[in-house]
């Protein structure tokens, strides 16, 4: 394969231009694109966005030799680069693949739950709309076990009771830290937020995904609120290694662009679980992807007619959830998160039957 400085230096020369001629015309100082012809030094993703259009050149395929140059960098000093390149290549091609989108590619395990979520579903649409009284006990108790339950995944301390009268009473509990109570207070806030959502008729996008975010980090980190992750990071006790955050915009945009792909085709369960498994594996902020993800997931199950559905946060539940999780990762098997999600909405559906 052409390296991106002689696919730059021949194109120049092709079109009869003397180094300073390209500076001229793409707006970079002439030592820069010196260095970017010899590969003494990498362009900017600007830089080679006007490289390519003062060449003529098309600038996907730059970005490609741009992209390749960038990973070898990274691991031309791994011991283990072949084996990282191919648990890559493995992730990606689940990212890319239709095989695990498909519903005949699902196991008859998943399927039959599909079914009787359907069941209950249509069974707990059948008791709307419900009286004010009846629906404000409903909506307290599953936002505060919700809040309860994805908190405790995150090492939050309060107990049950102690995040019901810190949502509901704005009581601040004795030895528990300032942040455990505005991870409670902001987990309460995006949980409401989110039900405007869909009572608003949105739809999932950068700009609501950025809200959520911002919510959940809401005075525990300012500069990285909202925002995607600047630097490279490594998650505890995970053997998946979330992607450089150069890749994130292109990856966030592609994580978009399929979920408006496949939000017409999937079972909602399906795509609950696929967008967030996605949003943890690329892992595009600093703090909070979990909580996030989890949101998504439910976003998506309450456009669709579907409960709040809080996965368990005690030691045995944040267990099967992380082994799941890294069988999609590393193994690129959904099937066991498939079967988690799809347990989790069956139990929700059912509660919020008996309690009606």
């Amino acid at each position: 394969m052409k390296s991106l400085a002689k696919a730059l230096a021949a194109r120049r020369i092709e079109k009869g231009w003397v180094v300073r001629q390209l500076a001229f015309e793409a707006k970079i100082d002439p030592a820069l694109v010196s260095k970017f012809e010899k590969g003494a030094r990498r362009p900017t993703e600007e830089n080679l966005k006007a490289l390519a259009f003062a060449l003529d050149l098309p600038f996907e395929e730059l970005r490609k030799l741009w992209l390749v140059e960038m990973i070898y960098q990274i691991l031309e000093n791994e011991r283990d680069a072949v084996e990282i390149l191919s648990l890559a290549e493995s992730r990606v091609a689940y990212q890319n693949g239709s095989k695990a989108l498909l519903m005949q590619g699902l196991s008859k395990g998943i399927q039959d739950k599909l079914k009787l979520i359907d069941g209950l579903r249509q069974e707990w649409l059948s008791k709307k709309p419900l009286a004010g009284a009846q629906l404000r006990k409903l909506q307290d108790f599953f936002v505060v076990a919700y809040t309860f339950e994805s908190n405790r995944i995150e090492g939050n301390t309060l107990t049950l009771e102690e995040t019901h009268l810190v949502v509901n009473e704005g009581i601040t509990i004795g030895g528990k830290s300032m942040r455990e109570h505005l991870e409670t207070m902001n987990h309460a806030d995006a949980i409401a937020y989110l039900e405007q959502l869909v009572k608003d008729q949105m739809d999932l996008g950068p700009r609501v995904l950025g809200d959520l975010h911002y919510l959940i980090l809401r005075g525990i980190d300012r500069d990285n609120a909202g925002r995607y992750r600047t630097v490279p990071i490594r998650i505890t006790g995970s053997s998946n290694i979330p992607p450089q955050p150069f890749l994130l915009d292109k990856l966030m945009e592609d994580y978009f662009i399929h979920y408006d792909t496949q939000k017409k085709i999937l079972h909602p369960v399906i795509l609950a679980a696929e967008m967030h498994e996605r949003l943890v594996n690329i892992h595009p902020f600093v703090d909070g992807n979990g909580p996030i993800g989890r949101l998504v997931m439910n976003f998506i199950l309450l456009k669709h007619g579907l409960t709040i559905a809080y996965l368990k946060g005690d030691l045995d539940a944040r267990l099967a959830y992380y082994k799941a999780l890294e069988a999609v990762q590393v193994d690129n098997n959904p099937q066991l998160f498939y079967h988690l999600v799809a347990d989790t909405v069956i139990d929700s559906l059912k509660q919020h039957l008996e309690m009606v």
